[in-house]
């Protein structure tokens, strides 16, 4: 399945750059879309059901990626809030761990590689700190960790 934007990027690279290109790109999206293949909201449904049945990602992951994936902001905060609505996320963030075969940390190190799958797998640093601390993760590693959130990102 794809958005009707990545669809269309997709067309783009295959047709000519001019007006007949977007011509024919165009029809195929209305033919697409009148047999029913191309529907962003059927998509943004089922990517979020997926990601979050099969991989146990957050929403804010799951959020950027319809973004990126070029369906509408309006559209994903409704398929994102309904999909997530009721989602225990600390349960999921677990599962997550599970999933992936994440191990209770040991060191500052490992505290943080935990930290930063998490984040990328897009779950908040609330919910991350507390499994954090029901693994009985050091203080000091905790503390690392927020010190690293406070210094500023060169960029």
């Amino acid at each position: 399945m794809r958005s009707e934007v990545e669809l269309r990027r997709l067309m783009r690279q295959r047709v000519e750059p001019d007006e007949h290109g977007d011509t024919v790109i165009a029809g195929v999206v209305k033919r697409l879309k009148e047999y029913g293949y191309l529907n962003d909201q059927s998509f943004a449904e089922t990517y979020a059901r997926l990601r979050q049945e099969n991989e146990k990602l957050g929403a804010r992951r799951v959020r950027s990626d319809l973004r990126q994936k070029g369906v509408g902001a309006e559209l994903v905060e409704a398929t994102v809030g309904a999909r997530y609505g009721g989602t225990n996320e600390e349960a999921l963030a677990r599962e997550h761990l599970e999933r992936k075969h994440i191990k209770r940390p040991e060191n500052e190190k490992e505290t943080a590689r935990v930290m930063r799958r998490l984040v990328t797998a897009g779950f908040s640093t609330g919910t991350i700190y507390k499994i954090l601390r029901q693994w009985e993760v050091a203080d000091e590693a905790l503390a690392a960790l927020e010190r690293m959130d406070d210094e500023p990102r060169g960029e």
